[in-house]
């Protein structure tokens, strides 16, 4: 019988969740019990030493033991100076000079903060996680007349899948029933359902809306769009950004440094008594004061809060539906001052559409469109879609063409209701000997003639994205020094879209190898980081060149966004200023955690050292500084505020991570 939850449908999943939670908490709240229960039995009774001693270690091994044994772990690889060495030798000593509640206190407001720590990489996750949910696990394949459930990864390519209301699509494919809606929020973060035409690509990971939806395989699952974002997302998580490999260096002078300054603290005094006979040496008291020392030092709030402020800047992104790839290029963006866009597919909508209809003398529009779409139904090339699709958004009906033949590089050539139409570009009305006026648009155009008389022109082009505009206005708000256009398109088009969009730089009759010349330059001329911003196969030059390459997930072909450091799921040029302000504001609660980390600790390692700080005061110092720094990295979780300048103490530190660290890029 199926065990499913009546309230959520889980299969039994909500019970399991609580009682791994119940056991996450359980050590905690044991620990947390038996160590009030023994201060209150001092306060009011005198248990005696050894009955002392056994109920501390009672409430000491619930939390303690997790890290005894992760200290043995790192002590066994060879790594004798870490947080958990640390750890284990404070209440050790604690436990030595009779301090048993703080030495169990230290360990229980540690695990505190690895609790906290994990629920705040778990609200991080959540993001991240929704695509993992979203992975299919099996697919409606069409065999024989007969529909069969089977893994994705055992259908195969040309295969047709069926997908009803409610389902997620388990391969990428072409739709072959009508236009149907599909939801795409688990790959794009768009919050209204896209509308897919017959014939057009459907993506793994895609939810149907409505009805039946019949799918023609076109990629194994493997290489589906939906397993390549999930790769991105697993390997994210491995790759340290400069700010993270500085602590991990760091804390490897760092720990054996305070581990012998805490020794130089028991024993300094110790040589001090044998050489002035006036000064009064107290083993236990200086071994106290080594103690506080350590439980200071431990660099918790570092080692815990930094890695979890890049992840939950990556976990944000993912909710804005820009993957980063590692926590180093979230880092890298943050200098980005230079932005080099491609064109089509990045600022366009890289499909052709009708810009304007003119007719000849005693034409109306939709006649002319009636006739060219007529004649250009007939062809499957993108300009002639594009006409087509014009036709029909005006509701104009079409008539049933004959004799066609088409003119190649030049157009089409039919019988419409006994007249002969010729449809394409000036050469095709040239070779005619038909004469028409001459062009002052830049766009491409679509001519037609009709019984050897010139009919009219339509206007065909690659229009900008409807954030285009914004996303450039946006860029050079956040700072962004210098935005740059290149293209392969025709120069003249090139600059008209640059000029439409407030691009001051542009450059067009490019091939691949020519972006990789102009992105060299402005490399060298760039006072920061340049990034660019492509989609296509011929863009994976520039995109490894570049500091940060920048793909549209949407649009961009497969290599593109392989080749890419950050993937834009939704195609909207806009979320590149949104990207840059994450990465900004990840950077600046890093360092700010750096910043307010290290200044308690100095002041209160100061403390330590003089008696004035005690191992209470010591605890809550380390602890504290370590709740405080997370709770200040789960910032990045929220919405908030975005940030698009640092202050002149961020901009210094950053710089000293960046001078001990190597370049993002890896």
């Amino acid at each position: 019988m199926d065990n499913q939850c009546t309230s959520c449908g889980c299969h039994g999943e909500a019970p399991s969740r609580v009682a791994r939670s119940w056991r996450l908490y359980l050590p905690g709240v044991l620990s947390s019990c038996l160590l009030v229960g023994g201060m209150v039995l001092d306060a009011l009774v005198d248990p005696g030493a050894m009955a002392r001693l056994a109920w501390y270690a009672l409430a000491y091994a619930p939390v303690g033991w997790p890290v005894l044994v992760e200290s043995w772990r790192a002590f066994s690889r060879g790594d004798f100076f870490n947080e958990f060495s640390l750890m284990s030798v404070a209440t050790f000593g604690a436990f030595l000079i009779g301090e048993y509640p703080e030495g169990v206190a230290v360990m229980l407001f540690y695990s505190v903060g690895e609790l906290c720590q994990a629920g705040a990489v778990r609200r991080a996750r959540r993001g991240i996680n929704a695509l993992l949910e979203a992975r299919p696990d099996s697919a409606s394949v069409v065999r024989d007349g007969e529909t069969r459930r089977v893994p994705p990864s055992e259908v195969e390519v040309g295969e047709t899948v069926e997908v009803v209301a409610g389902e997620r699509v388990p391969l990428d494919g072409a739709l072959q029933s009508g236009a149907a809606m599909f939801n795409a929020a688990a790959l794009t973060g768009e919050s209204l359902p896209r509308l897919v035409e017959s014939g057009e690509e459907v993506l793994a990971g895609m939810i149907a809306t409505e009805g039946v939806a019949r799918i023609t395989v076109s990629r194994p699952f493997e290489r589906s769009a939906f397993a390549r974002v999930l790769r991105m997302v697993e390997e994210a998580a491995e790759r340290k950004a400069p700010a993270e490999r500085f602590i991990h260096k760091f804390a490897r002078v760092y720990t054996p440094v305070v581990v012998g300054l805490a020794a130089l603290i028991v024993v300094l005094p110790w040589v001090v008594s044998l050489l002035s006979p006036g000064f009064v040496y107290s083993f236990a008291g200086w071994f106290h004061r080594g103690l506080v020392f350590l439980v200071i030092s431990c660099p918790c709030a570092l080692v815990i809060s930094i890695p979890l402020g890049y992840f939950g800047g990556i976990g944000a992104a993912s909710r804005e539906g820009i993957l980063f790839k590692g926590g180093n290029y979230l880092d890298a963006i943050t200098r980005v001052d230079t932005v080099v866009l491609d064109k089509t597919g990045t600022l366009t909508r890289g499909v052709f559409e009708v810009t304007g209809v003119e007719p000849a003398a005693g034409i109306s529009p939709d006649e002319l469109l009636r006739v060219l779409a007529s004649v250009e139904a007939l062809s499957t090339h993108p300009i002639a879609r594009a006409v087509t699709r014009e036709a029909g958004r005006r509701g104009i009906a079409l008539e049933s063409p004959t004799s066609p033949r088409e003119v190649a590089g030049r157009g089409m050539e039919a019988l419409l209701g006994g007249r002969r139409v010729l449809a394409g570009n000036a050469r095709l009305l040239e070779g005619e000997g038909i004469a028409f006026p001459p062009s002052k648009r830049l766009e491409t155009e679509v001519l037609c003639a009709v019984d050897g008389a010139y009919a009219g022109r339509v206007s065909v082009a690659d229009v900008p994205k409807e954030d285009a505009a914004g996303a450039i206005a946006d860029l050079k708000r956040v700072g962004v020094r210098r935005v740059v256009m290149l293209s392969g398109d025709r120069a003249d088009i090139v600059a008209k879209l640059a000029g439409q969009l407030g691009i001051e730089e542009a450059h067009g009759d490019l091939l691949p190898e020519g972006k990789v010349a102009h992105l060299e330059r402005l490399k060298a001329s760039a006072a920061g980081r340049v990034a660019f911003v492509g989609d296509g196969i011929n863009d994976a030059p520039v995109l490894a060149l570049s500091d940060v390459g920048m793909a549209m997930g949407g649009l961009g072909s497969d290599v593109a966004i392989e080749t890419a450091d950050v993937v834009i799921q939704t195609d909207q040029p806009g979320k590149i200023a949104t990207a840059i302000r994450i990465g900004r504001r990840t950077r600046r609660i890093v360092i700010q955690n750096v910043v307010f980390a290290f200044g308690v600790k100095f002041i209160v390692l100061g403390l330590g050292a003089a008696g004035v700080a005690n191992l209470w005061e010591a605890v809550f110092a380390d602890v504290g500084v370590a709740l405080l720094a997370i709770l200040n990295a789960s910032r990045m979780l929220a919405g908030g505020k975005k940030y698009t300048r640092d202050s002149s103490l961020e901009r210094g530190i950053a710089g000293q991570i960046a001078r001990f660290d190597s370049p993002c890029r890896t």
